[in-house]
Order: structure tokens, then C-alpha cells, then sequence
């Protein structure tokens, strides 16, 4: 990804010099430097010290190594050479936290330091990714030339923006992955229910993703599915896909995503169930044998009823991946929104919505409309109640609920959008249960509880051989 990155920067016509502790990968990017016809533009250097000195002042670096102490260590070395007003960019997945450490102890020797989200994965790089920096506002305009070209362009500009001060870029990246898993898990459902109840075999759901690409579904992830469903075996008979092992790794960025969501309190039920897929899916012994067990009790596997037709599940289903979508991304942009409240970054949004639209994995079609949802409100509380998306989870309803109940009755997990369909039903709800489990609660615990008739805070000696003898049987408290 590095060196791709390198090569797009050379290739927008800017002069760029490289630099890897493992010379052998210098060189090989100064290689295809000249076989893509950008050598003039790109040099390669064997040690940090001439790495630095072939660098125009104010100095700009970007750093592309694993997240964690190699991020620190090239931190320690370049420091040696760098001075005051130079700038380090750090443009992996890394920790919010530690990038704001990072700038702390960069600004103790003048050095500016911001970290920049970077999706679209090495094609992306090479052609053009969606960056999301964070940091010194100064240390943006120092590379916003560079970036601007760099990045993938759609209808209305380049995909990067100044997201924020500290560690902003970095968190909008870690929950843009938090909605990539969430946006896998989705598809992968909508292809186990054709495949499992309706029965279409890997060449009709390939044409069926096409299908899909080609109206308000139109996104890389879809496109790229119905690549991998169309892919013949060439070590074997069939299709690829069915011979690859049902176990899915995860980095990290969508385990941090949903922690994000607890500490702030911020319901994320989609992104959660994604996680949790990946990790039932990692249990496949456990799993097999599983499988084996329950045959032998007397329950077998995922049983789809005799009579579905084909073509309306086909149309539910894209209804109800559709739904699922707009409640994973929602959760996303929640979480976005209640951390940039919380640290003052004044993150907007609705710019997320434009950037996201080229370069990078979720990039989608209906990324327009998030943006255009943000512009009608940029105090938007959830895309939920956004009236056009609104009236398109009204109109999807049925047919959403339609693909969760046939998956339950067949057996089909289907936790994404079975935890999307919960979001809305809940989110929509004047009231739920909720008074029940606060009055859980104040009876094991005393937490107390609020009335919906009076102000302030209650207890209540519910019953009086759980109390002490010298309880009092309700308490008020004032606010």
C-alpha cells in the first residue's frame, strides 16, 4: 500500500522520496517507479538521515508501517533528523489515543503530527483512496495540495477533507471500518438466504449482485461480490467462493469500533452483531461438531420451506439488505457524531457522506444521499429520521421483516439485519421495556428510578422481605 501510494503521489507530478528499513522493498519500489514511467519523480534513500535531507522544508512525511511501536520507533529516528515546522503523517490504522500522544511529544520538538485515515486498500492507493486527516490544521494545509490530487475524485471534489483537531482522523477512519464490517455482514446474509432458502445457485446470485450494482445498491462491496460469486475454481471443480474455509479474521478496527459505542453509550446493535459473526465464525471445529450433535438429537441444519418463489425472494431480500444498510451506516454516523461532541472536533458529517463516496471500501451509491441528509440538517440526531430515508424504511418494512422471520423459521442466521430491524423498531418506539428493567434495578440495587408523572428521583422497598426492618418503603430524592 505504501508503495502504490508513493507511486500515485509521483505520478500527480509531485517529487517524492522513499524510505523502508528494508532496503530491498526501497529498491522495488524505485523499480516499478521506472517501469510506470515516474522514475524522474521518485527517489529511494538506505537510511532515515539521507531519507531527510532530500526533503524540501517544511519537511512532509508520511508514514505507512504497522500500527503500534513501529510507529514509534520511526518516530524516534525521524525525530533525530526533523525540525521545527516539519510535519509527520502517520496514514495507518492506528488508535486515536496513541496518535494524540504522538502529537504531544512531536510538538515538544516543533514537529507538527497528524494522523490520516486511508481506505481503498492498495488498488485505492495506487488509483486514488479516500483520506481522512486529523490533527493541526496547519499541518493540513502543509499537504492539502498533495492530498487533493492524490485521492480519489467524484462529482463534487476530491475524497479527503481537514476531518478535525488530535486524534479525529483516526477515529472517523477506525468507524468507517466499524461500518465496513457491518456492510460485509449484511451481504454475506443476503447470499446465505438466496443460497440456503432459495436455493439460486452461485451463477444466478452473481447475476443478481450485477443486477443489484447496477441500481441504488451500486456499491464497490456489491460489485466485487458479484465478482468473487462468478469466479470458477482453477484448482478444481466449481466455484471458487465454495471452497474457501468459513472463517473470517478481523485487525482490530471493528472490535475497537463497537468498545467506541459502549463508552459512549451510542446503540450500535449492526456493527456488534458483525463482530460477533466473525467471531462465531473463527469456532469452526466448535461449530462442526456442533452440526454433528444436534443431528443426532434430532435437529438438523437450516431447512427452507417447499414453496418459496424464487424472484419475490430475490426482490425481499435486496429490500431488506437495502433497510439493513441504512440502520448499520446510521450507527456509524451516531457514533461519529456523539465523539466529536465529547472531544470538540467538530467533525462534519455530512462531508464523511462526500468523501466516502470514491476510493474507499464502503463507497456507495447512496452515500449522496447521507451527504444530502446532513446539508437539509447538519444537527441530524439519526439518518433514521431523515424524511426521504425515512419513507424508504417504510416502503422496504415488509419485505425486511418477510427475510428475517423465513431465515429464523429456516434455521438461517441472520444477526445483521436482525439487529438492524431492532434498531428501528426500537428507535421508533415512544416507550419500550426499559421501566421494567430500571425497576429490576432499584429492587436488587437501589439505583432508583425516574416517574413519568413527577420530577425527581424515586426508591421503592418493593417488597418487604428483601428490606431491612428499618427501610422506608418509598424515597424521594430531588434532581
Amino acid at each position: 500500500m505504501g508503495q502504490n501510494l508513493a507511486l500515485n503521489v509521483a505520478e500527480k507530478g509531485f517529487p517524492i522520496s522513499v524510505y523502508n528499513r528494508s532496503f530491498s522493498k526501497t529498491e522495488a519500489v524505485v523499480e516499478r517507479a521506472a517501469k510506470e514511467g515516474v522514475a524522474d519523480r521518485l527517489a529511494g534513500y538506505p537510511d532515515v538521515a539521507s531519507f531527510v535531507a532530500s526533503l524540501e522544508r517544511p519537511r512532509r512525511v508520511v508514514l505507512l508501517v504497522k500500527a503500534g511501536p513501529p510507529v514509534d520507533a520511526t518516530i524516534d529516528a525521524l525525530l533525530e533528523h526533523l525540525e521545527p515546522g516539519d510535519l509527520i503523517v502517520d496514514g495507518g490504522n492506528e488508535w486515536y489515543e496513541n496518535t494524540e500522544r504522538r502529537q504531544a511529544r512531536a510538538a515538544e520538538a516543533g514537529v507538527l503530527y497528524m494522523g490520516m485515515g486511508v481506505s481503498g486498500g492498495e488498488e485505492g492507493a495506487r488509483n486514488g483512496p479516500s483520506m481522512m486527516p486529523g490533527g493541526p490544521v496547519e499541518g493540513y494545509r502543509l499537504m492539502e495540495d498533495i492530498v487533493s490530487r492524490v485521492a480519489a475524485q467524484v462529482d463534487d471534489g476530491p475524497c479527503v477533507t481537514y476531518i478535525g483537531p488530535g486524534g479525529a482522523g483516526n477515529y472517523v477512519k477506525m468507524v468507517h471500518n466499524g461500518i465496513e464490517y457491518g456492510d460485509m455482514q449484511l451481504i454475506s446474509e443476503a447470499y446465505d438466504v438466496l443460497k440456503t432458502i432459495g436455493g439460486l445457485s452461485n451463477e444466478d446470485m452473481a447475476a443478481v449482485f450485477a443486477e443489484w450494482n447496477a441500481g441504488e445498491l451500486e456499491s464497490f462491496l456489491i460489485e466485487i461480490s458479484s465478482i468473487i460469486l462468478g469466479k470458477r475454481d482453477e484448482m478444481g471443480e466449481g466455484y471458487l467462493v465454495d471452497q474457501i474455509l468459513d472463517k473470517t479474521g478481523s485487525k482490530g478496527t471493528g472490535k475497537w469500533t463497537v468498545q467506541e459505542a459502549a463508552e459512549l453509550a451510542t446503540a450500535a446493535p449492526t456493527i456488534a452483531a458483525s463482530l460477533d459473526a466473525r467471531y462465531m465464525s473463527a469456532l469452526k471445529g466448535e461449530r462442526e461438531a456442533a452440526e454433528g450433535f444436534y443431528g443426532e438429537v434430532g435437529l438438523g441444519g437450516p431447512a427452507a420451506p417447499p414453496d418459496v418463489d424464487k424472484q419475490t425472494l430475490v426482490e425481499d431480500v435486496r429490500q431488506a439488505l437495502y433497510a439493513s444498510k441504512i440502520c448499520s451506516y446510521a450507527q456509524g454516523m451516531s457514533i461519529i457524531q456523539a465523539k466529536s461532541e465529547e472531544k470538540g472536533w467538530g467533525v462534519d458529517v455530512g462531508e464523511l457522506g462526500r468523501i466516502w463516496k470514491g476510493g474507499c471500501i464502503i463507497r456507495a451509491k447512496f452515500l449522496e444521499r447521507i451527504k444530502q441528509a446532513y446539508v437539509r440538517d447538519p444537527k441530524l440526531a439519526n439518518l433514521l429520521v431523515d424524511r426521504p430515508f425515512a419513507e424508504e424504511l417504510v416502503s422496504r418494512e415488509q419485505s425486511w421483516r418477510r427475510v428475517v422471520q423465513l431465515a429464523v423459521g429456516a434455521g438461517v442466521a441472520v444477526p445483521g439485519m436482525t439487529s438492524s430491524l431492532a434498531y428501528f423498531d426500537a428507535y421508533r418506539r415512544g416507550r419500550l421495556p426499559a421501566n421494567l428493567v430500571q425497576a429490576q434495578r432499584d429492587f436488587f440495587g437501589s439505583h432508583t428510578y425516574q416517574r413519568v408523572d413527577r420530577e425527581g428521583w424515586f426508591h421503592t422497598v418493593w417488597d418487604e422481605s428483601f428490606a431491612s426492618a428499618d427501610s422506608i418503603t418509598t424515597t424521594s430524592y430531588s434532581n
